[in-house]
């Protein structure tokens, strides 16, 4: 679970941005051109059965242990022919969306359903095959979360709304010109980036079993070689601020406004990358109340306030970045965590000034807080 709390994401106003640059051939961005016209993006369209099981993957989980979770997935995605210029770039992936229902067969635990932007990359390609991996990540609603007096065996989740991500390697081969078969292995993940507690989070290793109607498989693509873009070797600089909120303890029901304010400079160092490196300051309310219950009376507190140097990488899709940081607390006078921190998340540019992201923060592997963030490039 804190591995993959990691990779985000986890957030449900996101997903919608994810979406609308998934199918990028309705909106292109502006600073590209395309130099010869692109096919229509064929649509292709699965229904899979889910077989799965629920790993305890801490000791506190193995009383919810019980049963085989079984689902159903309803798959929409197109195949990219080149409408953006980062389509060649990465070899013309696929990107979708997946609706995904799932019992627990466990009256503790209930039902899910959620929706999964994602992205698919080709390994290998053929008249009659494919062999891909995909990556998503959106928004679950879990019918059972923990209630401390109705159900408070489930530590899984104590909230109904959760990020969900999914990894899968997909082989899909063709019964028909239209007809696939698909059998997949992968790995659902749902998790509510500790906004509240108890949060132990559900990793579900999966067998998938369908079938896709493809618009069409043969599909003609262009601008293999775009050209690159115009801002390659620039340096560029972001300022930004977040908000977020995180419950301290299981019996604080309270939850508690995260703050930060980030200062970075960057520079793109080739098609797919930025490379960036920066400040951060931080204003964590819950220490106060931390601090409350734990030093004596008549001790002056210490300063909750951090600071922090860090250095990033961002993965560009057009207006989309999947952005990772590590950073080094510099100013720390009370030592609530460990030195470093971890920050992965998916940003977007809605302007070549404005951007936002909803990044997690994270410190040795467990959830710190989930960061809404907003921002200008200068």
């Amino acid at each position: 679970m804190a591995l993959l709390s990691y990779c985000f994401l986890r957030r449900g106003c996101f997903a919608l941005l994810v979406l609308s640059c998934s199918f990028g051939s309705a909106v292109r961005a502006q600073e590209y051109a395309a130099e010869e016209v692109p096919p229509r993006a064929p649509l292709i369209v699965g229904a899979y059965a889910h077989g799965s099981i629920i790993i305890a993957h801490t000791n506190s989980l193995r009383h919810l242990v019980t049963s085989h979770p079984t689902g159903f997935e309803l798959n929409f995605q197109r195949q990219t022919t080149g409408a953006e210029p980062w389509h060649g770039w990465y070899k013309y992936p696929k990107v979708g969306l997946a609706l995904i229902y799932y019992n627990f067969h466990n009256p503790i635990l209930g039902h899910v359903v959620a929706a999964s932007p994602y992205i698919s990359k080709s390994f290998s390609h053929g008249p009659r095959h494919d062999l891909s991996f995909r990556l998503g990540t959106g928004l679950a609603y879990i019918t059972n979360p923990y209630n401390r007096e109705t159900n408070y065996r489930n530590n899984m989740s104590s909230s109904a709304f959760n990020a969900t991500i999914q990894l899968r390697f997909e082989y899909d081969y063709a019964l028909t010109p239209r007809l696939g078969l698909l059998a997949g292995l992968g790995l659902n993940h749902y998790s509510n980036g500790a906004t509240s507690k108890p949060n132990l989070g559900a990793n579900l290793p999966t067998l998938v079993l369908g079938l896709n109607y493809h618009e069409f498989r043969a599909v003609p693509r262009v601008n293999a070689n775009a050209p690159a873009p115009a801002d390659l070797g620039r340096t560029f600089y972001n300022v930004s601020t977040s908000l977020g909120y995180r419950q301290r303890v299981e019996r604080d029901p309270r939850k508690f406004a995260v703050y930060s304010l980030t200062a970075a400079v960057g520079r793109r160092v080739n098609r797919k990358s930025n490379l960036v490196a920066g400040v951060d300051g931080f204003y964590d309310t819950s220490l106060t109340a931390q601090l409350k219950d734990t030093t004596r009376a008549g001790i002056k507190y210490p300063d909750v306030k951090k600071a922090g140097v860090f250095v990033g990488h961002e993965l560009l899709f057009g207006r989309l970045a999947f952005v990772s940081h590590l950073g080094i607390y510099a100013y720390s006078p009370y030592k609530s965590s460990t030195f470093y921190y971890e920050r992965l998340g998916l940003k977007y540019q809605f302007t070549n000034v404005a951007f936002g992201s909803v990044d997690l923060k994270v410190h040795r592997g467990s959830a710190d807080v989930i960061e809404f963030r907003i921002g200008a490039r200068l």
